[in-house]
């Protein structure tokens, strides 16, 4: 029975990417700095922005807004160097201005590799700009977020999964 029921969310999931592929402009279209991606459950989104042509040390940011309540978490792509790879954070309540190694670390969410998944199920990176990812991995993102402060009284209660699919594009 579980296994109808993830399909059938899946199935639906899929009707309502082509429906919006159908109804406005082609996701495929969407530039990675205006994406917008949806966990499976409905749980979380992830809406990208522009980041200002003079940003030297990030390439990409986002913001995570959890449905059941409006919570949002501020989200940097950063790239390391020597093997390239997009090391996605998400921070929610961190102070302004000049922090500390210890004030950053309560304040992040989540800190790991953000990886992209196409139609083909080819594993790749975050791209830096241009064309959107189909699907995003953010790996024990979901069991990161249970550990953090935004989980809890006063937070949500309802776990993001660890996939995400686009789901629309911002104008």
């Amino acid at each position: 029975m579980r296994g109808r029921t993830r399909r059938a969310k899946q199935a639906a999931a899929t009707a309502c990417t082509v429906l919006a592929v159908w109804a406005g402009p082609a996701l495929s279209a969407c530039p990675q700095e205006l994406a917008v991606y949806t966990d499976r459950d409905g749980a979380a989104s992830i809406e990208f922005r522009p980041v200002a042509p003079d940003a030297a040390v990030h390439t990409n940011t986002f913001r995570v807004l959890f449905s059941q309540n409006g919570i949002a978490a501020e989200g940097v792509v950063l790239w390391t160097e020597g093997v390239p790879r997009p090391t996605g954070i998400v921070m929610h309540g961190c102070p302004e201005g000049d922090v500390t190694g210890e004030e950053l670390a309560a304040c992040t969410v989540w800190q790991g590799v953000i990886y992209t998944v196409d139609d083909a199920s080819e594993v790749g990176l975050l791209p830096r700009e241009g064309a959107a990812a189909t699907k995003l991995l953010l790996p024990d993102f979901g069991p990161s977020v249970r550990h953090s402060s935004l989980y809890g009284e006063g937070g949500i209660s309802i776990l993001p999964w660890d996939v995400f699919d686009i789901s629309g594009c911002q104008e």
